[in-house]
């Protein structure tokens, strides 16, 4: 990832902020549409998670000054995702939720060079949080 992508990401995150709640809902049917197992590891009342993921999403992209400080706590969330049962597969079921979430959600605002720059933010968190799990 570079600067530049978290910039572009940071800038496209604004754009949504107005349709958040939609853009997090959109992730969610999406994600369960991808796979259903995955519903089970999340709670029957979903408002709550889905509350918490726009406010994981407003910490990392709200200020992009403060992404690289927000690293350890990215690990821990990879380590209490492991706690979860989340798996590596899991990550790019996740990448393909979030950026068809996206893509609703944005519209004309996601293009190509956006895309890649959600591609390029997620990437490096994935891996982040994926280590931080092989390593404890």
């Amino acid at each position: 990832m570079t600067p530049q992508q978290l910039q572009l990401a940071h800038r496209s995150f604004v754009v949504l902020m107005p349709d958040l709640d939609r853009a997090v809902s959109a992730f969610y049917a999406r994600l369960f549409e991808l796979d259903p197992d995955l519903r089970p590891m999340f709670p029957t009342e979903i408002h709550l998670q889905q509350l918490k993921f726009g406010q994981m999403l407003d910490t990392l992209l709200g200020d992009p000054e403060r992404f690289e400080a927000l690293i350890p706590a990215v690990q821990r969330m990879g380590v209490r995702h492991l706690e979860y049962g989340v798996t590596d597969e899991h990550y790019a079921t996740v990448a393909g939720a979030l950026l068809h979430a996206l893509d609703q959600t944005l519209g004309s605002h996601f293009t190509e060079e956006v895309r890649e720059a959600w591609v390029a933010v997620y990437t490096q968190l994935a891996e982040v949080m994926q280590e931080a799990a092989r390593a404890a």
